[in-house]
């Protein structure tokens, strides 16, 4: 894992360990939650567009957005 990449991780990391627990099990309206979709967009996608793409969906949740099954779009990378 690069340096950028786990840099951009370690806020999720922070809030799944800190706060999260704090405020109950159940609050998400989206499948997989926000930290779920930013950890996978940032590893499929690389820091900065993953770090863009977890920011989206995050101003998307709200009480008149959208709720449901959500995933990260493809990346456009070829993995072995």
């Amino acid at each position: 894992m690069s340096f950028a990449r786990a840099l951009a991780k370690a806020p999720v990391l922070f809030y799944r360990a800190a706060i999260s627990p704090l405020l109950g099990p159940g609050k998400c309206r989206f499948q997989p939650t926000c930290s779920a979709y930013a950890l996978e967009a940032i590893e499929s996608h690389g820091a900065l567009k993953g770090s863009w793409l977890a920011l989206r969906r995050l101003l998307r949740c709200h009480p008149w957005g959208g709720s449901g099954y959500d995933p990260p779009p493809p990346s456009s990378r070829s993995r072995p």
